[in-house]
């Protein structure tokens, strides 16, 4: 009773924030809506139900397991006792799926004492699919949380018709327990019983199923939902953007206590509001670092940006007096991470000039000023400025990183630069100064103490001993997006050359991994790993610094890798030797930080980028590569923006069509295109510009003479045509 009056009272703050997209609202068919609708990946309602039965799986005395997808039959289980195979059906959902399983009985009969059991096993991939859920709540809890100590859901079914709802807890004390909200694809169902379970479950007997389906408890990205959308000339970058819309519609819920991470995650301050959590299946916490890129995707996407706004101010309202910001609500707001108050500091920034909400900095920059004016200053080395990690912290990768770090420092920069920003926008010009100062000294220093000229990258830390050599791919693309490289003081920093050592030494056939061979000295795998999380900041670094083939070519083995492999669709935690789920079955297959392919859509294939907050003022700058044509919206507090462009290359032009809302302004850039280096330069050839059919004069063009970029002043409120034309 008790948890079924839970279920109740969950479903009511679910539909507090769904109610304005119902279950009963149906998937738009392909035909009869836009042609982006085809790639949308969400269910058509929140019953979801399983795709197939693989026949391959089935064992043991089972009739009628097709009925489970077809409706036209009643499956059965039966086994005696004298039978030791235990009969086992294995579902597919077609795709990764979150929420709660429903079983609907046709009854049951014992062949011994207790009812009959059954077992349920969950995973992502077939690979895990084995004795045990590839994750329970379990496998991270303590004490009283710790009821699934099997790995396995369990049911004492009833030998009545009844419908049962897969909630979190235990049908008698301590006995008979499922773990609740699951993220899977595959589900296998065991005619079994724990002997932990006596006297209330058997192995033997017969149970009957007439129904399995899923009551979907993540975002529902229908393509009525959509607020922004993407298309190109190559329909498997446009069906990734959807995988990864999809991947971060999987995170975002509302924060329950009883399917959220049990290792003191749960937090009465943000009980019963939409978060972004780590990942659907495992780590149900909103984290901090995973905003950076999750939220993004999010914005962009859906027009739920409550749920990014949820955490920044609780993790904000959790600070410590000495500055520092908790990456989660985990360990109760303890959990030491080093590198997180800073990804605050820039998420909160990516949130002012995404969604034009000016008063969340306003409310919490006290925050601010608390982070890079009291935290780090108290852990920088005093000679050089640079940030030094204190002792017992991690990062976002757990990795041993003692001395001077090129991360760490790259992302204070950044900070520094987004903070000074968010100043000017409050009119704290003291503030903005002292921090565009402050982050000038840092990078003088970064390059200082960290360049190394043999290969002409970034070292991954200043130190000596083990790992001492390595050059990571995080501090070298964080350093190109912050602009400490190229260098003033250094002119031999180049951006160009250290993405081409990247690509030379990271190279692998499913992305660039996160070090060269030199991080072999900090762990055996880390040469070959790919986070596709940190991934995103090296091609946001290569599109920025116009290597565009190898951004695409990126872009192409890391999303396209996750897309082919099991369980296909949903993108990675992170990708392991060989091509593997990086932490094997502990792995995410669903991960909201690994969607940068949205972003990296929206912001450099497409081309839109905010300047001013909520796109009051914005770039349209567009990659054209080796596409043909791009378009798509994107959502802005000001309403929607509409950009597409095509390339005709028999007659060098580029046609960019903008439709902006009324009151914004904006520049329109010539593209990169084909064949001229850095993707930006005119090739030593004038462009010609026309805006709606009508030669715009010299006089009225921004041109820049470092890579002939060629711009257009445009007013919102209309639609504009704009060409650039070689002559």
């Amino acid at each position: 009773m008790l948890m079924r009056l839970h279920f109740l009272v969950v479903w009511t703050l679910c539909n507090a924030w769904i109610s304005c997209h119902p279950a009963s609202a149906a998937i738009v068919n392909a035909d009869d809506g836009p042609s982006w609708h085809k790639y949308v990946r969400a269910p058509p309602s929140r019953l979801v139900v399983p795709k197939a039965v693989l026949t391959n799986y089935t064992a043991g005395n089972v009739t009628g397991a097709a009925g489970l997808i077809d409706g036209k039959s009643v499956a059965h289980l039966t086994r005696s006792s004298n039978e030791s195979d235990s009969p086992t059906i294995v579902l597919d959902f077609g795709q990764n799926v979150v929420g709660l399983l429903k079983i609907s009985f046709a009854g049951s009969e014992s062949f011994a004492k207790g009812y009959p059991g059954l077992r349920l096993i969950f995973s992502e991939t077939k690979e895990f699919l084995a004795g045990k859920s590839d994750f329970t709540r379990s496998d991270n809890a303590q004490g009283a949380l710790k009821i699934v100590p099997s790995g396995s859901d369990q049911i004492a079914v009833r030998p009545k018709r009844y419908d049962w709802l897969n909630q979190w807890g235990c049908e008698h004390d301590g006995q008979v327990c499922s773990d609740g909200l699951h993220g899977f694809r595959y589900m296998k169902i065991l005619l079994d019983a724990l002997p932990a379970d006596a006297p209330h479950t058997s192995s033997f007997g017969h149970v009957a199923i007439s129904s399995v389906s899923l009551e979907w408890s993540g975002y529902l990205g229908t393509p009525d939902t959509f607020t922004g959308w993407f298309e190109c000339s190559d329909a498997n970058l446009t069906q990734w953007w959807y995988n990864a819309a999809y991947t971060t519609e999987m995170c975002t819920d509302v924060f329950r206590a009883n399917d959220t991470e049990p290792r003191g995650a749960t937090s009465d301050s943000i009980l019963g509001k939409m978060v972004i959590h780590d990942g659907p299946k495992r780590d149900r916490d909103p984290y901090m670092g995973d905003l950076a890129v999750a939220a993004l995707t999010s914005y962009l996407t859906h027009d739920i940006q409550e749920g990014v706004r949820n955490v920044l101010e609780d993790l904000a309202q959790h600070q410590r007096d000495d500055g520092w910001i908790p990456p989660a609500s985990i360990n109760n707001y303890t959990l030491a991470l080093f590198d997180y108050p800073l990804w605050w500091v820039s998420c909160s920034w990516d949130y002012v000039f995404y969604t034009g909400n000016i008063s969340y900095i306003q409310s919490y920059y006290s925050t601010l000023l608390n982070v890079l004016d009291t935290y780090y200053p108290a852990h920088t080395d005093k000679p050089t400025s640079l940030l030094r990690r204190p002792d017992g912290y991690g990062d976002y990768a757990f990795i041993p990183r003692p001395g001077v770090a090129a991360y760490y420092n790259a992302l204070y920069v950044l900070a520094l630069h987004r903070a000074a920003e968010l100043a000017s926008i409050l009119n704290k010009p003291d503030d903005a100064s002292r921090w565009r100062v402050r982050a000038a000294t840092v990078s003088m220093s970064f390059v200082g103490e960290l360049w190394d000229g043999s290969v002409k990258a970034f070292f991954d830390r200043n130190c000596i001993g083990s790992g001492c050599t390595a050059h990571a791919q995080d501090g070298n693309s964080l350093a190109i997006l912050a602009g400490i490289a190229p260098s003033p003081s250094n002119t031999s920093t180049s951006a160009s050359d250290i993405l081409d050592y990247l690509e030379k030494a990271l190279h692998q056939r499913y992305g660039n991994s996160f070090y060269d061979t030199g991080g072999d000295g900090i762990g055996s795998e880390f040469s070959e790993r790919v986070y596709p999380f940190i991934s995103y900041f090296e091609i946001a670094a290569r599109f920025r610094a116009g290597k565009i083939d190898s951004a695409f070519d990126q872009m192409r083995r890391m999303y396209g890798w996750m897309a082919l492999q099991d369980p296909g669709i949903t993108f990675w935690e992170g990708i392991g030797p060989g091509g593997k789920p990086y932490e094997d079955a502990f792995t995410s297959m669903a991960h909201g930080w690994s969607t940068g392919i949205v972003p990296l859509c929206m912001n450099y294939v497409l081309g839109v980028t905010p300047v001013s907050p909520g796109f009051l003022t914005w770039n349209v700058q567009p990659v054209v590569g080796d596409l043909t044509w791009a378009k798509g919206q994107v959502p802005t507090a000001q309403g929607a923006m509409s950009v597409s462009w095509s390339f005709d290359a028999g007659e060098d032009s580029v046609h960019v069509v903008v439709d902006a809302p009324a009151g914004t302004t904006g520049t329109v850039t010539m593209p990169g295109v084909p064949g001229e280096g850095n993707g930006n330069a005119n090739g030593g050839r004038q462009t010609e510009v026309l805006l709606d059919g009508q030669v715009v004069p010299d006089g009225d063009v921004a041109r820049r003479a470092e890579g002939g970029l060629t711009g257009v002043k445009v007013q919102g409120g209309m639609r504009h045509v704009i060409e650039f034309r070689k002559m």
